[in-house]
Order: structure tokens, then C-alpha cells, then sequence
């Protein structure tokens, strides 16, 4: 009992004192901070994509992504940042029956359920001047919990990112393509196949609050020219401020999509994120 005890001070002290620490954060510090997907502090991003118009149905799709970001210290010289997207995705379901005119005139009934969840471990060096940058890898694992959302297909593929943090400024991308792997065939004939490119530009105005694009462009590579690409412009507003004593970013985005399939892509996306920061000592 004796021990358990000492481990709870123990505990409590080394989380009081990491607590301190960052509580020394500006809220400069913590937008910047958010606006580096490899900033080495532990984060939790909790992001909300609302997306309206959804193809021919004209409905609302959701897709309420939690996102752990875990750094850790490799070596004298490396660290590994390792980030996880577990999506729980509401829809209105997905094309039943379509027509010779290739309309969608049936869906199947709408769901709400954890959708396919994505791994990605960036190696990055701990000294890396004014450019930063991490490589590594993702792995696609199939943990969807409905029929409508299931893929039934492992997956994987390269990962990069970099980005400048320069005064106000804090611009770069991450690039990731994903391809599935131990299945001759996926769900209605088709591969996971998928590249994705974020690129992030962010003016810091002061006083924790900044400008924020952050457009998801993508290629379905095993669709057809029609179904293929998703192409947002768009951006929004941000405020890095502590919450207690823990640093916290929200962010609030709107994107209207230049190129969106035809069959079930959305014309608008609301994206609203807010992002915890955790002591680490």
C-alpha cells in the first residue's frame, strides 16, 4: 500500500511539474506548435468534417476523426513521431442501384460506425536547420464495424512530410499513397489505391490566432477520370490559448470543391478542430 502511494506522488509530481512547464507556453507558441504535424509533444487532434451536397443524394456525410499524435526519442540524433486516424463516420448510405444514365436512384440505409483506421510512424532527425521533414510509412488496417463502411483490405504505402516554420509563416506538405495488399480483389472489384496531399499554409497574426488552409487533395487511383479526384480550396481561422493549464488549438474551416466525383462526392466540407496538448517530459 506503502508503494502505491509513493507511486501516486510520484505520479502526480512529475505531471504537476510537466504541466508547469508547458503552462510557460505562449499562445503563439501553441499555434505554431499546432501547425507542425511533427511537433514533438504529445497532442490529441479531435477533427469534425461535415460534408454537404453529397452527389446525387444532396445529403450531409460526417467523418469525426480522433487523431493521438505519440512522439517519441529514437536515438541521440532520430525521433519517431507515430500518428493514428480513427475515423467514426455517420453517412446516408451508399449507392444501391444505379441506372443506365449511371444516376444513382437507391441508397442503402444511412450508418454511423468506426470507419478503416490509418497508422503513420515519421522518422526525423532531432537537428534539421530551418527545413523540417520526416519519412516513414502507413499502414491501412481494416477496422470498419459496418458493411456499408468495410473494405475488408490491409493496406500500405510511403509517407513524407515537410515544412517551413519561418517568423509568421508556417507552410509545407504531407504526401502519403496507399496501396492494399493480400487480396486479389477488393469490395465491388476494387483495390485500395489512394494517394493524398495536404498541403498546410498558416499566417500567424499574434496573440495565439492565425489563418489556416489546409486543403485534403486526393486521387482514387481505381476510379474512373469522372470519380477520381477531390480537389478543396478554401481555409479558415485559428487561436492557439491554454485551458487551465494545458495548451489547446481550435481551428474552424470551409472548403468548396473545384473537382469532386461525380457519383458520391461532396460539394462543401466544414472542418472544425480542436487539438490538446499533454505534458511530456
Amino acid at each position: 500500500m506503502l508503494h502505491g502511494k509513493k507511486l501516486f506522488l510520484s505520479l502526480s509530481m512529475a505531471l504537476f511539474l510537466a504541466t508547469s512547464l508547458y503552462a510557460k507556453m505562449s499562445n503563439t507558441e501553441i499555434a505554431k506548435a499546432s501547425q507542425n504535424p511533427i511537433t514533438m509533444i504529445y497532442s490529441l487532434p479531435i477533427q469534425n468534417n461535415t460534408y454537404f451536397d453529397l452527389g446525387d443524394s444532396n445529403e450531409l456525410k460526417n467523418i469525426a476523426n480522433f487523431q493521438p499524435v505519440i512522439p517519441m526519442d529514437l536515438t541521440e540524433n532520430w525521433d519517431i513521431v507515430w500518428r493514428m486516424i480513427m475515423p467514426v463516420v455517420t453517412t446516408p448510405g451508399t449507392p444501391s442501384e444505379i441506372n443506365q444514365n449511371g444516376e444513382v436512384t437507391a441508397f442503402r440505409d444511412a450508418t454511423t460506425a468506426l470507419g478503416d483506421t490509418t497508422l503513420s510512424a515519421f522518422l526525423a532527425p532531432k537537428k534539421s536547420g530551418k527545413f523540417i521533414w520526416g519519412a516513414g510509412a502507413i499502414l491501412y488496417m481494416p477496422t470498419a464495424t459496418d458493411d456499408q463502411l468495410k473494405t475488408k483490405q490491409w493496406g500500405a504505402g510511403p509517407s513524407f512530410v515537410g515544412l517551413v516554420i519561418d517568423k509568421k509563416w508556417t507552410y509545407g506538405a504531407l504526401v502519403m499513397n496507399v496501396w492494399s495488399f493480400g487480396v486479389d480483389k477488393g469490395v465491388g472489384g476494387k483495390k485500395i489505391d489512394f494517394l493524398q496531399v495536404q498541403p498546410f499554409v498558416n499566417y500567424n497574426i499574434g496573440e495565439g490566432w492565425f489563418l489556416t488552409t489546409v486543403p485534403f487533395i486526393t486521387a482514387k487511383w481505381e476510379e474512373d477520370s469522372k470519380n477520381r479526384w477531390t480537389l478543396p480550396v478554401g481555409g479558415g481561422v485559428g487561436k492557439g490559448f491554454k485551458f487551465y493549464s494545458l495548451p489547446v488549438s481550435a481551428t474552424v474551416q470551409a472548403y468548396y470543391n473545384v473537382i469532386t466525383p461525380d457519383t458520391m462526392g461532396e460539394t462543401w466540407q466544414l472542418r472544425i478542430q480542436a487539438q490538446i496538448f499533454f505534458p511530456r517530459n
